[in-house]
């Protein structure tokens, strides 16, 4: 079994409250992030792929984000972002787990798109945090596509920026997710 396989298992594992509710998965949700400071000369944005992201049909959302999945355009800035900012040996991962406040007003088995709003609490760095944010959610068939864009002050979540590169890394980090999720079969 693979460390992404044995990651995935354990991540579905973890989800006893949603045993009996219909699950909607995916292990490709992207996540992009950009913390480029106002008046920096270069960009600091990295994108991850491969992350995990399991929503019910009562509304329950965890998701799961590897650190190391993120790809920069340059090795160096993964490098110094792994090692330095994130600690990612120490803190290899990200998580949310949520609700998505207003599943009444959305309607899985019924095509459509729908504005919805999402809370709970996010770790990050060894730090958790509740977060609340907007959520689109559009539902075509037996797929539901994800998209949301929310900010985070990286001290909130003790990430230090050294002043060597505090003209370069901004103090807020925009994320945004996409996903695609599709009926977790039993």
């Amino acid at each position: 079994m693979t460390m992404k396989s044995l990651f995935s298992f354990l991540f579905l594992c973890s989800l006893s409250s949603a045993v009996f509710a219909q699950q909607y998965f995916t292990r490709d949700a992207i996540v992009r992030f950009d913390a480029t400071a106002a008046n920096s000369p270069e960009t600091i944005q990295a994108v991850s792929k491969s992350n995990s992201c399991v929503l019910t049909n009562e509304g329950n959302v965890e998701m799961a984000v590897l650190i190391k999945n993120f790809q920069f355009e340059r090795a160096l800035m993964q490098e110094h972002f792994n090692e330095n900012y994130m600690e990612s040996t120490k803190y290899p991962k990200a998580v949310f787990k949520g609700k998505i406040d207003n599943m009444s007003a959305v309607k899985l088995d019924k095509d459509g798109t729908y504005k919805a709003n999402v809370s709970g609490a996010m770790t990050i760095h060894g730090v958790t945090k509740n977060i609340n944010t907007p959520v689109d959610l559009v539902v075509k068939g037996d797929k539901i596509s994800a998209k949301l864009a929310f900010s985070v002050q990286l001290a909130d979540y003790k990430i230090t920026i050294p002043n060597l590169v505090a003209d370069k890394v901004g103090k807020t980090a925009s994320i945004k997710l996409e996903a695609e999720l599709v009926p977790l079969k039993k």
